[in-house]
């Protein structure tokens, strides 16, 4: 057999088996109609992106599925691909153009995209790159791009067959917009922060003179956009101002006064300025009383002509100037700090404003309905099921989707305009003629889509949808979705809608959605913060298969994942630990003979640990089915670790010795090291292949060998129970062995007493074993009677002794116990002090308060056995 090296090169392992995989074409699936189908479509990450740490957990979590489906039997598809990123990648192309001093302006919008597309062949890979370093088993000879050809057709046929249906139309309407990205955004675009500000109150004179009325705004620039001021149609305190009129401050401009339901009387005064072109609410309550429109703030920010005085002015320069006339002329009444919730820009942090633009939308309502029944009759399942409340939330107060984008990197919206007729026509086809006139002066719209309208048909249109290809007809609908919940909306919502709609059936059976990833203390990472964790730095020091677990090891459902990279080198030691395992069971397989189990013929520890991997294969596999990845893997690592090395390992040494023994031994060490890698394989990929090529295996790869089914293995509920049982006494010498400071290598005398016959006979029979893992001398069974000066410990079915003469000195020892039972007290003090204190609990974060109550009970159960030892050597002086 093969020696393996001492420790692991994951650097050469990764590289030489990612290669082997994909020149075996193991990625691609077989298309063998009598497989069942397993497909997952990657959520595209941005072509402008690198892999951080959300990717890693995100892939992390499909490969976990897709491998463990692909070895269970099933034809499996993961399809790779990146998306264009309008506003992003425009934005990294504008700087890079900036810094030779031009704009896009300046070079036009071919040569422009013509520098877009060079940048995205020259860097636009570098996540795919990254992504197989992680080990992602992606179908890489599907992968797509948001603007390939066949998706750009994929797009303007959607955006067609919508314009056909009337549910896309052009139009004026308050829309989002960045006055830094030149660009409409879509509400879910926005991101809205609590900032502190403030509320000005200012007077709205009556025209006639005869009084007033004060509003209160957090905008006040916008005055110059008034068009009426609104109050509820219920408040006595302004019944007698509905239907007359206000002068303007500054400006001057006579503007009404109408009573409106959607008016909170508690906001402010109960007066609200109604400023139609530059606020939501506003807007509508336009529509509802036929108010104009009053632009005074175009699309870089600065003031328009309608705001007089204040025209050309930068808009926070002009709220300065504003505040300072109306304090001038008497109108501000006061100001009073207060919270805004500020919306900013999802790409540049920009502060967004509201502004009326001509922009293309879909209605969504039509579009919302069968996607809300398809989650409420369970069609498509949200895993944590505790999502399915917002995302209905969502969907029934869904608003129209703007999709145009006044930016040149994207799909450039299929709508020409003729010069000569001015019909606005739509086409899958450029058009070089009016089809209503038949002139050749028509213009393309300028905008392109919002990226997300490519992304929301990537489940079909990645499988070559409008053709009916046979990766559509197979693969469709896909399996299940992986991502997180910042994209709910963005993303699988629309795909929900988008999927049904023009497929007749939902994208996939299951959306699974995971949490965040934070550092160590719950804290979000970012850069200013300094604790960002980069996972290709962690795949450089630790190993892909080390991140990798670490990421399932902590994906447990509705809870953020808080990393530290201690956590990653804690599982890169898992990673040695399986490593030095199976050189463990290599160095004794020289004279290994494979062949048949015979399970009678099995000592108790044989027997035991293959009922133990039966019913760890059994439990990982639900917990995979449930998408309880940590659960899974936690599983694996107690079972490997624990079960595996700790104590059948270790129970093999005695038996490996033994002529009669050591052939089955070795093929009980093979057999459960063999399936344990197969077990872990979708966790940790390579060092699993590594370590399963240098076993005897049937097949080429362990990546499509079966993976483990709970039956490949015999239950043996007898040889558990006895186990435990020995394995409680082993546990309880160990521990009298600590509590006393004997050394690890000198043997010590044990007596178990038992009355039951049966037990009696157990431990007879088990007594070798007992003796070498708990490093035993003299061993004794009987039926009574306590040994003299003798630590003990009480088993489920027996009574264990250790006596203590000529191993301890009583008087010196309990002199050590007693200063070490005194400075437990304290510490245990100090401890259950700092938990009774509300301060502190009401106040500390849950974790921190439940590491102490953890470590109180440690305490308690240390001081505890302390007195009892304490007991033990005063009894022992007296005898």
């Amino acid at each position: 057999m093969k020696e393996l090296p001492k420790s692991y090169d994951f650097r050469k392992a990764e590289d030489k088996w990612y290669r082997f995989w994909e020149e075996r074409g193991y990625f691609r699936p077989s298309l063998d109609p009598k497989k069942p189908k397993f497909s997952v479509v990657i959520p595209p990450p941005n072509v402008t992106g690198s892999l951080h740490i959300g990717h890693a957990l995100n892939n992390t979590i499909q490969d976990i599925l897709v491998r463990y489906k692909r070895m269970d039997g099933y034809d499996t598809l993961w399809v790779p691909g990146t998306d264009h990123a309008g506003i992003a990648t425009q934005n990294v192309v504008e700087r890079e153009l900036a810094k030779e001093g031009k704009t896009r302006h300046d070079l036009g919008r071919e040569k422009f995209l013509e520098r877009v597309w060079q940048w995205k062949e020259r860097f636009g890979n570098r996540i795919i790159e990254q992504l197989k370093r992680l080990g992602a088993s992606c179908d890489w000879s599907r992968l797509r791009f948001t603007m390939d050809e066949g998706l750009s057709r994929a797009v303007r046929e959607v955006f067609v067959r919508l314009w056909e249906e009337g549910l896309i139309y052009r139009g004026d309407y308050i829309i989002n917009w960045c006055p830094r990205c030149h660009t409409a955004l879509a509400d879910i675009e926005v991101e809205h922060r609590p900032t502190p500000g403030h509320l000005w109150y200012i007077r709205y004179p009556l025209s006639e003179g005869s009084g007033e009325i004060v509003v209160a705004t957090t905008r006040p620039e916008t005055m110059l956009g008034d068009t009426a001021v609104a109050v509820h149609p219920e408040d006595e305190r302004y019944r007698a101002f509905v239907g007359k009129t206000l002068r303007l401050p500054l400006l001057g401009r006579e503007i009404p006064v109408v009573a409106d339901p959607a008016v909170d009387p508690e906001f402010g005064t109960g007066a609200v300025k109604v400023t139609p072109a530059h606020d939501f609410a506003d807007f509508e309550m336009a529509q509802r009383h036929g108010l104009p429109l009053v632009k005074i703030m175009d699309e870089n920010g600065r003031m328009t002509p309608e705001a007089g005085p204040y025209a050309g002015l930068d808009r926070f320069e002009a709220r300065r100037r504003v505040l300072a006339d109306l304090e001038a002329q008497g109108f501000l009444v006061k100001t009073e700090d207060y919270e805004v919730m500020l919306g900013h820009c999802y790409r540049c942090d920009c502060v967004v404003e509201p502004l009326v633009s001509k922009q293309w939308f879909v209605r969504m309502k039509p579009l919302a309905q069968p996607a809300i029944a398809a989650v409420d009759y369970g069609f498509i399942r949200l895993v944590p099921e505790n999502w399915n409340n917002l995302y209905f939330d969502w969907m029934y107060r869904i608003r129209d989707w703007c999709i145009s984008r006044q930016i040149w990197w994207g799909h450039r919206i299929p709508a020409w305009t003729c010069e000569h007729c001015g019909k606005t026509s739509v086409s899958r086809e450029d058009l070089e003629r009016c089809p209503e006139c038949g002139s050749e002066k028509i213009l393309q719209e300028e905008d392109v889509l919002d990226t997300w309208f490519s992304s929301a048909l990537w489940p079909f249109s990645t499988l070559g949808w409008p053709e009916k290809t046979e990766d559509l007809r197979t693969f469709y609908p896909t399996s299940v979705l992986v991502t997180s919940f910042d994209i709910l909306f963005f993303w699988v919502a629309r795909m929900i809608m988008m999927g049904l709609h023009f497929m007749g059936a939902v994208p996939f059976r299951t959306v699974y959605i995971h949490a965040l990833v934070r550092d160590e203390k719950g804290q979000k990472m970012s850069k200013s913060r300094g604790n960002v964790i980069d996972p290709v730095d962690m795949i450089e020091k630790y190993g892909a298969d080390a991140l990798r677990f670490t990421l399932a090891a902590l994906a447990a459902q509705g809870r953020d994942i808080k990393l530290s990279e201690s956590r990653i080198e804690g599982y890169r030691h898992f990673v040695n630990k399986i490593w030095n395992a199976a050189r463990f069971v290599l160095l004794n397989l020289e004279d290994f003979e494979p062949g048949e189990i015979p399970q009678e013929a099995l000592p108790l520890p044989s027997r035991w640990i293959l009922s133990r991997l039966a019913a760890t294969v059994e439990r990982v596999r639900d917990r995979l089915e449930a998408y309880e990845f940590d659960q899974a893997a936690l599983a694996l690592y107690h079972f490997f670790w624990h079960e595996f090395c700790d104590w059948y390992v270790e129970a093999s040494k005695l038996y490996l010795r033994q002529q009669g023994q050591r052939g089955l031994t070795q093929r009980v060490l093979h057999r459960v090291l063999e399936a344990s890698l197969r077990l872990l394989h979708p966790f940790m990929p390579f060092v699993t292949e590594e370590l399963w090529q240098n076993l005897p295996h049937e097949g080429e790869s362990i990546m499509v060998a079966p993976y483990p089914r709970p039956e490949d293995f015999p239950r043996d509920g007898a040889a558990e129970e006895e186990m435990g049982l020995l394995m409680e006494a082993v546990v309880a010498l160990r521990n009298i062995r600590a509590d006393y400071r004997l050394h690890p290598t000198q043997e010590i005398p044990a007596v178990i007493v038992s009355e039951d016959p049966e037990t009696r006979a157990f431990f007879e029979r088990e007594a070798a074993l007992i003796r070498m893992l708990a490093r035993v001398g003299e061993f004794a069974v009987r039926a009574s009677g306590r040994p003299e000066a003798a630590a003990s410990a009480v088993l489920s079915r027996a009574e264990i002794f250790v006596p203590l003469s000529g191993l301890v000195d009583f008087r010196q020892e309990i002199a050590r116990l007693e200063k070490e039972k005194a400075k437990v007290e304290k510490e245990w003090q100090r401890v259950k002090a700092r938990l009774e204190n509300p301060a502190f609990v009401e106040k500390a974060p849950e974790e921190v308060v439940e590491k102490e109550k953890e470590r109180a009970r440690e305490l308690e159960e240390r001081y505890r056995r302390l007195l009892t030892n304490l007991e033990v050597l005063h009894q022992a002086l007296k005898e």
